[in-house]
């Protein structure tokens, strides 16, 4: 893609601002382990959201990775007899806001670098938005944020290109301004979709062949957002 003026950068939150499987790995098993009855039940839990309870890593194709927390549940509730899906879904959006957050690189460095150049900066997540806004205030860098958007936000949930669309009209940023800084062919398929920057990054389980494709830049995390943006004129 040519090179043009930025104004924003969107950032998807697991796999990007944070490491997945530390957050999401140690998710997964501390609920599975929480709502098995035995050894069985476990495995066929884990199995159902494809995560390895040995390694507490999801596998690189599970549904998870890029979905929502409802997506999770629907996964889960054949396991789970007698629950219902929006108590599930409560139980683990709960869960979620208590899990490790260990981030590639001290995000209030990166993000306060990148304000300092004039850029607007927001999260775009397949997770809920009250966990989102959850994790980025434990993680000291809510602040930074002009817009916090999860599929439950009302715009719908990556890969549609809704909820991204949505941040660069309430900023008044033309969506080709905007780099969207994602971990998953989700982020990269909603930023093409949407007519932003899409840059992808290696933080999450998804490999360079599978992202190179379908993105305008790989970095390895996002620590390397800065001089990328310097070399390529932006």
């Amino acid at each position: 893609m040519a090179g043009g003026k930025i104004r924003a950068v969107l950032f998807d939150k697991d796999g990007t601002l944070f490491d997945f499987d530390a957050t999401w790995g140690a998710w997964a098993k501390a609920r599975i382990d929480a709502m098995a009855v035995d050894e069985t039940h476990a495995l066929a839990m884990a199995e159902a959201i494809g995560f390895d309870l040995v390694t507490a890593e999801f596998d690189a194709h599970s549904a998870v990775i890029a979905g929502t927390v409802e997506e999770a549940a629907e996964l889960l509730l054949p396991h789970l007899p007698g629950r219902d899906l929006p108590g599930l879904v409560a139980e683990l959006d709960a869960a979620a806001r208590d899990v490790p957050l260990v981030a590639p690189v001290p995000l209030g460095e990166l993000l306060g670098g990148l304000k300092a150049r004039g850029l607007r900066l927001g999260i775009c997540t397949n997770d809920a938005e009250s966990t989102a806004r959850a994790h980025a205030e434990r993680a000291g860098v809510s602040q930074m944020f002009d817009a916090i958007i999860g599929y439950d936000s009302g715009h719908g949930a990556k890969p549609t290109p809704r909820p991204l669309l949505a941040f660069a009209d309430a900023l008044g940023i033309d969506p080709a301004e905007v780099v969207m800084i994602g971990d998953s062919l989700h982020d990269m398929r909603a930023a093409r979709a949407a007519g932003m920057v899409a840059v992808a990054v290696l933080s999450g389980p998804a490999s360079r062949a599978e992202l190179e494709p379908n993105a305008d830049a790989v970095l390895d995390h996002i620590g390397g957002l800065p001089d990328w943006l310097t070399r390529s004129g932006r």
